[in-house]
C-alpha cells in the first residue's frame, strides 16, 4: 500500500494543462479522494478562500500547482503581477496548510529560479549561485520563496514539504494563444498557419542559438505523482528529460513535423531569455524513481496532432 492511498488530496490547478495530467497519475495510487479548486469559487490569492478550501475539503496532502505563467513577452509584460500572484498563493497556502494540520505539502517551482548563466547541466545546488534570467525573475523568484518557506517550515515544524522543480512543459492542452504562450506551442501554431496558407517563412523570436530542454506533460505528471508519493526531504527535485535543443534545431524539426516547408527567419531584436537550460535529472530517478520515457519527437508528434484536431473542431462548415 503506497502512502497516498486512503488519503485525500486536494490539488490547486488540477484542472489545467499540468494539473488534469496530475490528478490521473494520483487517482492510481487509489487516494480516497482528489480535490480540484476551480477559481470562480476559490480564490487562492484570499486567505479566507484558502481556509473555507481546506475546512471543505479536510485535505491530508496538498499538491499546489496553481501558477499564473506565460512565455518571455507575457513575463516582460507582468513582472508585478507574476511575482505578487505566483508569490501570495503559494505562501499562504503552505501557511494555512500548516496550521491545519496538512500531513504533506508538494510545491512545484520553476526552471526560472535558476541562475541565469547556471553551468549546464543545471544540478540542485546551484538554484543559489546568481540572479535569475531578467525577463522571468520575478516569476523566478516568486517560485523560489516557496522553496526557502518549504525548507524553513520542515525545520521549525517539522511539516513535510517538498519542492519540485520542472523544465518547460509542452503537449497536449497546451496554451497556444501567441500573446502568452511559451516556444512550442506558439512555433506549432504559426509554422501550421503558414503552411496552410501556404506562405513563405516563419518569424521566431531570437537568435536561435539559445536552447532549451523539455519534457513531455504527462511525464512530468508521472513525475510529480511518485514524488507526491515517496518522497519527503527538503533538498529541491528537478524534473526534467536531460535532452538539450538549440531553439533553431527546434524550429526546424517542428517545420519538418508539421510539413512547412518555407523558410524560418530569427528576428534578433527578440530576446532570446537565458542562454541555455537542461537539467541534470539523477536525483529524481535516486530519490523516487522517476525517468522521462517520451522522446522529444513523439512528444511534439502528438501535441501537433492534438492541436490539429483541435483546429479542425473550430472551423464551421459552409453552409
Amino acid at each position: 500500500m503506497s502512502f497516498l492511498t486512503g488519503r485525500r488530496i486536494v490539488v490547486t490547478g488540477g484542472a489545467g494543462f499540468l494539473g488534469a495530467p496530475v490528478c490521473a497519475e494520483l487517482a492510481k495510487f487509489a487516494p480516497a479522494s482528489i480535490v480540484v479548486p476551480r477559481s470562480a469559487e476559490f480564490d487562492l490569492r484570499e486567505r479566507d478562500d484558502i481556509r473555507r478550501l481546506l475546512r471543505t475539503a479536510r485535505p491530508d496532502v496538498i499538491v499546489h500547482l496553481a501558477a499564473v505563467v506565460g512565455g518571455i513577452e507575457a513575463n516582460r509584460q507582468n513582472p508585478g503581477r507574476y511575482f505578487y500572484d505566483n508569490a501570495i498563493m503559494g505562501i499562504q497556502m503552505m501557511e494555512e496548510a500548516r496550521q491545519a494540520g496538512v500531513e504533506k505539502f508538494v510545491t512545484t517551482g520553476t526552471i526560472c529560479s535558476y541562475p541565469k548563466f547556471t553551468p549546464v547541466p543545471f544540478r540542485e545546488d546551484a538554484i543559489w549561485d546568481g540572479y535569475p534570467e531578467e525577463t522571468n525573475a520575478p516569476y523566478g523568484l516568486a517560485k523560489k520563496m516557496l522553496l526557502v518557506q518549504a525548507q524553513a517550515y520542515r525545520e521549525q515544524y517539522g511539516f513535510n514539504a517538498v519542492s519540485l522543480l520542472p523544465v518547460n512543459l509542452y503537449g497536449p492542452r497546451d496554451n497556444f494563444d501567441l500573446e502568452t504562450s511559451h516556444v512550442i506551442p506558439a512555433l506549432i501554431r504559426k509554422m501550421i498557419q503558414a503552411r496552410d496558407a501556404r506562405a513563405e517563412q516563419v518569424e521566431v523570436w531570437g537568435t536561435g542559438t539559445a536552447s532549451r530542454e523539455f519534457i513531455y506533460v504527462k511525464d512530468a505528471a508521472r513525475a510529480i505523482a511518485l514524488a507526491t508519493d515517496r518522497f519527503d526531504k527538503s533538498d529541491p527535485v528537478n524534473i526534467g528529460s536531460g535532452q538539450e535543443i538549440p531553439i533553431a534545431d527546434l524550429a526546424l524539426l517542428i517545420a519538418e513535423l508539421t510539413g512547412f516547408t518555407g523558410e524560418i527567419c530569427f528576428n534578433s531584436n527578440r530576446p532570446d531569455g537565458q542562454p541555455r537550460r537542461c537539467l541534470e535529472i539523477s536525483r529524481a530517478e535516486q530519490e523516487f524513481g522517476f525517468r522521462a520515457t517520451t522522446s522529444l519527437r513523439d512528444g511534439l508528434t502528438a501535441t501537433i496532432a492534438w492541436y490539429e484536431q483541435q483546429t479542425k473542431k473550430t472551423i464551421t462548415p459552409a453552409a
